[in-house]
Order: C-alpha cells, then structure tokens, then sequence
C-alpha cells in the first residue's frame, strides 16, 4: 500500500485531514472510491475512540406528549434518551448475544425457574448514591405492578417474586424461561433509585450522560457522566433535535446541523448517498412496517373482514414504492428469517378474488376507517394511498385519515382500531410474541387473545429441544398470521446516515435503527 496513502488516511482519522482531502487524494493515486473509504474506516477503527467534542443527532419520533418515564419510552427519541441516561440489566452485543450492564454476571437454576443477577461492583447512579439489588428488584416491581403502563408489563407477568439478596437479585418465575436475560434487556427496564417509584421521570441512572436541558419534543442536551463506568460514550455533549419532517431530517445532515440522523427516507437514500461528506448506512433485520386492526372491535372481529384485508393488500407494490429496494416482502407475521427459529410459511399474495369472496362472506358494508401519520413510519401515508387502491380492486372501501404527527403514538397507536405503525423488533421470536401478541400483553397493540396461542408460548420458554421448540414458533405463527390483526407488507432496513467527522459505526441489527440505538454513545467525533 501507498506510504503516502496510509499517512494521510492515519490523519483523516484523526481528524487532522479532511474526508474529502483523503478521498480526492486517493482518487489521484489511482484508489477506487469505495476501496479509499475501506481504507479510511479501517483507519478510523484503528486509531481508536477520540474523546470529546460535541456530537448531534436529529432523530424522528418525538413529541411533546412524551415522557421521561423510560416505562412509557414509545418511539425513538424516547429508546434514545433512555439509552444515553441510563441501563438496564443486561443489553445485546453486536451479535446478538448477552453482555452485562448493571448486572455484571447471572445464572439460572437448573430448570430455568430461578435467575440471580448479581449487580456490578461499585456502580453508582448519576446522582451519586449507590446502585444496590434492592434498586434492581424495586425497578422489575414497578415495571411489573398492577398499576403499570410499562411496555415491558408483558414480559414480566411470568415473575412470581423478585427479592434482593446482599448484591444479587433472585427473580422466581411461575415457569421455566430459558429466554429470561433477552427480557430484562428491554430498554423499558432501566435501573432507577427506589425503582423510579417516587420519581420516574427523574431521569436518573447509571448510562454514560446525564440530562442538561429538555425541550421535551423538541431538544434535549446530555453532557458526560463523569462516574460513569463503563467506556461507552466518547462525546462531551450531546444534543438531540426532533426533526420529525423526512426533508427537513436530511437536510439537517446534509448543512452540518446535526451529524448524525435516522429513518434515512428510501426514496431518497441513493441520492443522498452521493452528497460529499455524508455516509447512509442500510442494515436490514426485524424491523417491519405495519397495518394493525383491533380484532375486539367491528368490523375486525369479523375474521372475513380481516382476511379480505390481508388478501386485499399488494405487498411487492409496497416494497417497491415505498422501500424502494430497502427491505423484503412480508407474510402478516411479525417473524421473519433474522430470527434463528424462523419457519417460512406459503407468501400470502394479493388475491382480488379471494378478498371480495371473504368481505362478501362477512356480510361487511360500508367503508372502513384506516388512519396514518408519517410518524408512524417513512412513507406512511403513501402506503396507506396503496393500500386504499389495491382494496378498491376487491371492492373494499378504505377511508384514510391523516392524523398529526405530534401525538400519534399516545393518541393513536394502541387506542385506534385500525392504524399504520411499526415495529423494531426484538432479539427473540419468544420477546415478540410476548410483548405484542400474548393476551396479556400492555402493548397488544391488535388486541389479539388466542388461548392456545398462550399456551405454547409459554410452553416453548421452557423447551430445551431445537426441533419442538422451532415447531411450537411455527404453530403459534400460523396462529397469529390468520386469526391476528396484523398486516404486516414489508422488512424495512434501517437507514441511517452520518456525516465523515464521526467514526466508530459497527453494524448492528439485532435491535433498532443506528446501532440498536447506541450509535452516539459508541460513535466520536474525529474533528
């Protein structure tokens, strides 16, 4: 390799040199474009975390209805703010395993009935005091307690006691979970003092940033943690700005407002590729975008009806004019092939027929009221516009309804019966199911209640066999696909970009956008 090349690509990673130098010097040594920026990442990589600086991100999903209770966390501005102030017990490495957070080790009984989380040694909240086990076992007790409205209430309604025992925490389940770690990395189930009984919004933990300023739907600046213990977060500062607008987003990114966005809009993202100085980062995995209907409430409880809509809707036209290349055609199933007991079933296609056969079989008439947002996902309301069209072919009349962005997710989703919406994902069939599809679940968000479908998710917690247990996600996906109020057309990758002063992007899919949502506390700035 070129010493003139390695020295100057050394100094762009140091922040010494410009991107745009390095490049257009590498151009002229005969260097390929993509081959300089391979070189350029390697460089950056190792030269290692530069600490300092201030790195911001415009980020879309916020509103001014929003909390900092990271119990109610609904979109990503709020996953984001709970990641940057606080943790959880445990969290996802890159590859989809367990890491510690707050706990620094667990192990579980024999039959997988009983966790000990043993919390790290010497760690302390950003207001100085002491993290102990009995902040651990106060938190899972608010999380969930009768009263909750956590998004994680789903997953902890198996726990039958949880008590603190000198550094460790002792949770006993009703049954067996061999899952139960992928659980307690819910970003919901941040470590609060006192378990956030007292103050929930006090945004007080024991993540690398503690909050300065909240304009809450607006901005909000995090500065360094200085007891922090872990070595994640390499900025001083922080800034995040709700930019909920797609255009304005890119824009944003584009002057220099902000250095780091996400929900890059695929229609879009080629060009903005091109623009000097910005890198859009596409990561396919669970992500999907969606239709849910409310299958307790007419005319969704009419299973005819809902069929006419999963037959009634053309899932390759979504893909390629709404996605645009980045992602897959989905089958109604919130499961898809990023999961490592997935099950293919037969691709529902759009079938005309087959949809006016089933509306004229439930005796529906009149239209039916579907509402959007593009806060619900890019492309929204465009889909929604596909939607109506291709439902026209079957003799199905769909009303939209744009709603405000601002809002949407505490006004709409989980309270209309019928509404565009998405889903990041989670790292386990077993976490999916659990807090979106099981009866019990606080974000049930298609009210839908299958006591055999129960029955097996529970069962497959506690089955050891790879075969039976990758039978009983195909039984219960079979379930959900046809007695569900999930239309789910589309995988979306994520699509983020950054601008060429950050470094440190590692590709991540085994949760949310921008490194299941850890880019700007991984990520420095090089100059």
């Amino acid at each position: 390799m070129n010493d003139e090349l390695k020295y100057l690509s050394r100094r762009a990673a140091l922040g010494t040199l410009t991107r745009r130098h390095f490049l257009g010097r590498a151009g002229a040594l005969g260097l390929t474009a993509v081959a300089a920026n391979t070189m350029l990442a390697d460089a950056v990589h190792a030269a290692g975390p530069m600490k300092g600086g201030t790195l911001r991100m415009g980020l879309q999903g916020g509103s001014t209805t929003d909390s900092l209770d990271p119990a109610l966390a609904t979109n990503q501005v709020a996953l984001m703010l709970n990641r940057m102030w606080g943790e959880p017990l445990v969290e996802l490495t890159d590859d989809g395993g367990i890491e510690g957070k707050v706990a620094e080790s667990y192990e579980a009984s024999a039959d997988a009935t009983t966790w000990t989380f043993t919390v790290r040694q010497g760690i302390t909240f950003s207001d100085g005091s002491d993290v102990t086990a009995a902040d651990v076992a106060e938190t899972l007790d608010r999380h969930a307690g009768e009263e909750s409205k956590s998004g994680a209430l789903g997953l902890l309604r198996d726990i039958k006691d949880v008590r603190a025992d000198g550094r460790n925490v002792i949770i006993q389940l009703g049954s067996a979970n061999a899952d139960l770690p992928y659980l307690m990395a819910d970003y919901h189930l941040i470590i609060q003092p006192g378990g956030g009984k007292s103050a929930p919004d006090a945004a007080i933990g024991t993540g690398p940033y503690i909050l300065k300023d909240v304009d809450m739907g607006v901005r909000f600046v995090a500065e360094k943690n200085p007891n922090y213990w872990g070595e994640i977060g390499h900025a001083e500062t922080l800034e995040l700005i709700v930019i909920n607008d797609n255009t304005a987003r890119v824009a944003a990114l584009q002057s220099g407002q902000v250095d780091m966005i996400d929900r890059v809009p695929p229609r879009t993202a080629g060009l903005v590729a091109r623009a000097p100085g910005i890198n859009v980062l596409s990561t396919s995995g669970p992500g999907h975008y969606v239709f849910i209907a409310h299958v307790d409430t007419d005319p969704f409880a009419n299973q005819d009806v809902m069929m006419a809509l999963k037959y009634g809707i053309n899932r390759q036209e979504m893909v390629d004019k709404i996605l645009f290349g980045y992602g897959s055609v989905g089958n109604d199933s919130p499961i898809n092939a990023s999961y490592p007991l997935f099950s293919e079933f037969e691709q529902r296609e759009y079938d005309p027929e087959k949809a006016a056969h089933h509306l004229k079989k439930s005796g529906h008439d009149g239209p039916i009221l579907l509402r959007t947002s593009d806060n619900s996902f890019p492309g929204a309301p465009d889909a929604a516009a596909l939607f109506q069209q291709s439902a026209q072919g079957a003799g199905i009349d769909l009303e939209i309804k744009r709603e405000p962005n601002d809002g949407y997710w505490s006004e709409v989703w989980n309270n209309k019966p019928f509404c565009t919406s998405y889903w990041g994902g989670r790292p386990t069939q077993d976490q999916m199911y659990t807090t979106a599809y099981l009866s019990s679940a606080d974000w049930n968000d298609t009210r839908f209640k299958n006591e055999q479908f129960d029955q097996l998710l529970i069962a497959a917690r506690a089955e050891l066999d790879t075969a039976k247990r990758t039978q009983m996600y195909a039984d219960m996906g079979s379930i959900q696909r046809d007695e569900g109020g999930l239309i789910c057309p589309m995988f979306n990758d994520f699509i983020d970009a950054t601008n060429d002063k950050l470094g440190g992007w590692v590709e991540n899919a085994k949760g949310f956008a921008l490194m299941n949502s850890y880019a700007p506390l991984r990520m420095w700035v090089t100059g």
